[in-house]
């Protein structure tokens, strides 16, 4: 059986932090929509070229082009699965609820004040989207990604 782990919360709030723990404890697959959206810009598959004109203008990536992309990744997950970022919006919620059973959905709620300072001190390398934070995980070299050396 397949458990289902989707984490909530606004940008900061530590889901991709905790996904990541729980991932490894787990040996759970974490989905994130930000990482698979990079990475099919990255990899300039049709869904990736759609969602990179949405993301260049800044703007959210419409609700279907989500959907179909975690759709298609959870179709090839046999284990548990943990999902960070999705849903987002109540389409996506529906869609999700429709194909499958959550069993644990977890709120991650962190004071504004908190949220700011998160993102105001995240960097993200440009060549591989490793993400450091200068105060909780920052690279080893100032200015050098740990990951890939860009």
């Amino acid at each position: 059986m397949k458990t289902k782990i989707v984490l909530l919360g606004p940008p900061g709030s530590g889901k991709g932090t905790q996904g990541e723990k729980l991932s490894q404890e787990l040996g759970y697959v974490r989905l994130s929509t930000g990482d698979m959206l990079r990475e099919a810009v990255r990899n300039r598959t049709s869904l990736g070229m759609k969602a990179k004109e949405y993301m260049d203008r800044g703007a959210l990536v419409p609700n279907d082009l989500i959907i179909g992309l975690m759709e298609d990744k959870m179709s090839t997950v046999d284990g548990g699965v943990i999902l960070d970022g999705f849903p987002r919006t109540v389409e996506q919620a529906d869609a999700l609820a429709e194909k499958v059973e959550v069993d644990l959905a977890l709120n991650l709620d962190v004071r504004d004040e908190e949220l700011v300072e998160r993102l105001t001190l995240r960097r993200s390398c440009p060549d591989c989207n490793s993400v450091f934070h200068l105060r909780f995980n920052p690279p080893a070299e100032e200015g050098v990604c740990d990951k890939c050396g860009g």
